[in-house]
């Protein structure tokens, strides 16, 4: 789940936390008036029947596929608060259950089944959108947005209010100071480079989803869900009768902490959705290709959200340089070379040559035990003489991106 802090909250906060380096242009207020008000449904009725007038329209594409995004944006937002998310220290550690929602008073009660709905309804929008946007072949197509001004009806009541917007999610997220006329300002013009990163990202968390949704982690839910919802439907209801005041740190929340590793063990139960989870990955990888070659090639210099080295971009002090980009793509020709097998990944315990075989990982699994993955027996099935993965590349990105390549790496996709 860590990966959501790349792949949605990160990318997210970095639209809107900045002043522009150049002021806005009039942005696509058609557009916009859905994404302020939140009326996600009406915006996609509108661009859908503006596309069956003309299929070929791909600027109405690419507006019906963010409309969809943050559609669903909203529907992961609104489950948190029906099922009444808890904000405490053992949520700061996921990043999807760590978004602002605020406390609902009466929240119903969830089972696991519901969660794993949550994710799967999550994967639905994501592939819609993806669909969206696949078919839109118009390298000229520009999209400029001011998504620091979306709101999201995260309690479902029908009503917005400030603390239920973008800019204001960001700064109660991670403390920095943001503002309406900050957001107003900042407009980036997506573009055809962005709508391949769109798609990209989408393959990611679709990838992410199928990951979890493939296991069965029911134990973990029954023993420590109440450490994440607020009424969990479990077979040990004093677990949630005696729980800890919010805030507070004793006896038995360190032996939850504890449950909560042990129980990470967790059986394969659709083994099929990994298969899906590492062709979505070898999709992340091909469209990454696909947008900075597209990125590359562009000439103007229009509010951009990713630059090329002769681009500004809307984020102050984000450059990008021609080094930054050659080791992108050399890290991208290297996972898709752990993803198909071609090479592995070392093995950490010492004395052993052989190395980690990530193809067989997804197409051969076995139960997931975080804690002999960690001490290097649960791997031990995967091992096999073979070229292993280059520790320099690893380095160089390090050293290219001044030690920052993960948070690099969540922006660039």
């Amino acid at each position: 789940m860590r990966l959501f802090v790349c792949s949605l909250l990160l990318v997210l906060s970095l639209l809107f936390s900045f002043t522009p380096l150049v002021k806005s242009a009039t942005p696509s207020s058609d557009i916009e008036e859905y994404l302020i008000n939140a009326q996600f449904q009406e915006g996609e009725a509108a661009f859908t029947a503006k596309l069956q007038e003309n299929n070929n329209d791909d600027l109405t594409r690419f507006k019906l596929g963010v409309v969809q995004l943050m559609g669903a944006t909203q529907r992961l937002t609104q489950s948190l608060y029906r099922y009444g998310v808890q904000q405490n220290f053992v949520t700061q550690f996921f990043p999807i259950l760590r978004l602002p929602v605020p406390i609902n008073p009466k929240p119903e009660p969830v089972t696991y089944q519901d969660t794993r709905n949550v994710l799967q309804n999550l994967l639905n929008d994501l592939t819609q959108v993806k669909n969206t946007l696949e078919p839109i072949k118009d390298n000229q197509v520009k999209l400029p947005l001011r998504l620091g001004l979306t709101r999201l009806d995260i309690n479902g009541d029908g009503k917005l209010v400030e603390d239920e917007s973008f800019w204001k999610t960001f700064s109660l997220l991670t403390g920095i100071p943001a503002s309406e006329k900050a957001a107003q300002n900042l407009a980036i013009a997506f573009d055809a480079g962005d709508v391949i990163w769109l798609r990209g990202y989408c393959n990611l968390l679709s990838a992410i989803a199928q990951i979890v949704l493939a296991y069965d982690e029911s134990k973990l839910f029954d023993a420590t869900a109440h450490l994440i919802f607020a009424q969990p439907k479990t077979p040990y209801p004093f677990l949630v009768e005696g729980r800890s005041p919010s805030g507070s740190f004793d006896f038995d929340i360190i032996t939850d902490i504890v449950a909560f590793v042990h129980l990470m063990n967790f059986p394969v139960a659709e083994p099929e959705r990994l298969t899906t989870a590492m062709e979505n990955l070898r999709t992340v990888t091909a469209l990454s290709r696909q947008s900075w070659d597209l990125i590359l090639a562009e000439t103007d210099n229009d509010r951009e959200w990713l630059p090329n080295p002769q681009q500004k971009g809307v984020i102050p002090n984000a450059v990008v340089t021609k080094p930054m980009i050659d080791e992108w793509l050399n890290f991208l020709n290297e996972t898709d070379a752990l993803l198909t097998g071609q090479k592995l990944v070392p093995l950490w315990r010492k004395r052993e040559v052989r190395g980690i075989n990530l193809n067989k990982v997804f197409t051969q699994p076995q139960t997931f035990d975080l804690v002999l993955w960690v001490q290097g027996t649960a791997p031990a099935p995967y091992l096999e003489l073979g070229k292993l993965t280059d520790t320099n590349t690893w380095l160089r990105l390090l050293e290219v991106f001044r030690g920052q390549f993960f948070q690099f790496a969540a922006w660039f996709n």
